[in-house]
């Protein structure tokens, strides 16, 4: 999705592409409508929501017929539109019709002048294209004892150069390589930089779909690294595991000075997500610098004046030396168990956002 900017109001007209009457529709409540086609069919909608919400929603929103729909991020209401992605499984499912991305401010401009009308032009649309997992083991000399799983993702999104999100973790995939090759270890390590992680984390998906019946045997944990290099913020964790495996982190976190706030409850929307749906232990390690996550998230200004090297150094040594303690460990100090209390929301998200199985 690309940005728009290209309004008719009733103080003006602006040229380009046919004119199409407009449709402001508040995301939040706008799916309580009983009948979306009465009132979307032909119109250009602005959605005020980045995502839509669940998958039956995509469905009424695209079997509505809109003209297009211009999506409004309300994380992040500034002056830049920010790129984000339609989920692949309901697109697929579904179809599409033209979603572009405008920025929050744009839109409040554009209600504040009575918008009646818009038109934009799309340039392309979908076409097939090809992705890859890179992926470095580092051999165990206990075939039984497991793997440890270390990930991240080296795709951006448009416009976007992508230092934090997510250059921050594929160039520490490489420095953990370096560090972790040399040090003997009992189990396997893993490092995988997925690909396609912008689409909904298609990269990892597919490895996982793949590889589900050996994960489930051999995989005992997966540390995922996500846009750690905010030069002002805090460190935080999502992901799904047992309590031990809380209780063991923050201890090699306080010894390179860096310290997280736990998110407890189930995040889809990173690569590690996956490989929880099949009953993996699963985190996400990311470092927010506002309310609504990172202000230059998805922008093309995340670039390397945002990022504290230091930071990312210190939080790579303590990933480093917490996977190096399990890999050589005679005993994990964890089971590789999900919490109960969180299968039935993990099932629902891997179910709508995914497809399933």
């Amino acid at each position: 999705m690309r940005d728009a900017r290209s309004w008719r109001t009733r103080q003006g007209r602006t040229a380009g592409g046919s004119r199409r009457h407009s449709f402001f529709f508040e995301g939040a409540t706008g799916y309580q409508r009983a009948d979306l086609a009465a009132e979307l069919r032909g119109k250009v909608v602005l959605h005020l929501g980045s995502h839509i919400s669940s998958h039956e929603n995509y469905g009424r929103l695209v079997a509505a017929q809109p003209a297009g729909v211009l999506v409004v991020d309300v994380r992040y209401p500034g002056a830049t539109p920010l790129a984000d992605a339609i989920f692949p499984t309901y697109a697929a499912a579904d179809g599409a019709v033209p979603f572009l991305n405008v920025a929050f401010l744009d839109a409040w401009r554009w209600r504040e002048r009575g918008a009646a009308r818009a038109r934009f032009r799309v340039v392309g649309g979908p076409r097939p294209a090809e992705s890859a997992n890179i992926i470095a083991e580092l051999a165990g000399s206990d075939a039984k004892a497991g793997v440890l799983l270390i990930g991240g993702h080296h795709d951006t999104q448009a416009d976007s150069v992508g230092a934090d999100d997510n250059g921050t973790a594929t160039a520490g995939l490489i420095e953990l390589a370096r560090v972790l090759a040399p040090l003997p270890r009992k189990r396997a390590i893993r490092l995988i930089s997925f690909g396609a992680e912008e689409q909904l984390s298609v990269g990892s998906a597919v490895y996982v779909r793949h590889h589900r019946v050996d994960l489930s045997r051999e995989a005992r944990c997966m540390f995922n690294l996500d846009s750690i290099g905010s030069l002002l913020g805090w460190n935080a964790l999502y992901g799904s595991g047992p309590p031990e495996l809380d209780a063991v982190l923050p201890g090699y976190f306080a010894r390179f000075g860096q310290y997280y706030r736990r998110e407890f409850g189930v995040l889809p929307y990173a690569d590690h997500f996956p490989f929880v749906a099949a009953g993996i232990p699963g985190l996400t390690l990311m470092r927010l610098n506002c309310a609504s996550g990172r202000f230059f998230h998805h922008r093309p200004d995340d670039d390397m004046s945002r990022i504290d090297v230091n930071v990312v150094a210190a939080s790579l040594n303590a990933v480093a030396a917490f996977v190096a303690d399990m890999a050589a460990a005679e005993a994990l100090p964890f089971q590789t168990v999900i919490p109960s209390e969180e299968h039935a929301a993990i099932q629902h998200c891997w179910e709508d956002l995914f497809g399933g199985w």
